[in-house]
């Protein structure tokens, strides 16, 4: 079903639910019809493609995964021409509220990985 169909059938039979309800809805309808490709189906385009049988299609995206995990543990980036940089950064330490009670909390510093997409990644999918 076209996503614009669910978001028009949508809006004309939520007049009677309140303004969250139909936001959680929404975001709910939204999220599970987008297209998402999943670790099995990137191990089969990978096969496909590089002419490998699935399992070793398997290894070789399991050793990437490992390879660039270690790389970014040890502070270490990661960079592929074209593709993208795997790097890690650092979150500072801060003082925030718990928005039930409005208490004040200190949330600590933290340490989270990133992607930064390369120039001919960003063109192709314009």
């Amino acid at each position: 079903m076209n996503l614009d169909i669910i978001v028009i059938e949508f809006i004309e039979i939520s007049g009677n639910l309140n303004y969250l309800s139909k936001v959680k809805i929404l975001s709910y309808l939204l999220t599970t019809n987008s297209k998402k490709m999943n670790k099995a189906q990137l191990i089969d385009g990978i096969a496909t493609k590089a002419g490998l049988t699935k399992a070793s299609a398997a290894k070789a995206l399991n050793a990437y995964h490992e390879i660039v995990t270690d790389a970014i543990k040890a502070g270490d980036s990661v960079g592929v021409i074209g593709f993208g940089t795997f790097s890690v950064a650092e979150r500072k330490a801060r003082t925030g509220r718990n928005p039930k009670t409005g208490a004040v909390l200190e949330i600590k510093a933290a340490k989270l990985p990133r992607f930064k997409p390369g120039k001919a990644l960003k063109d192709s999918i314009k």
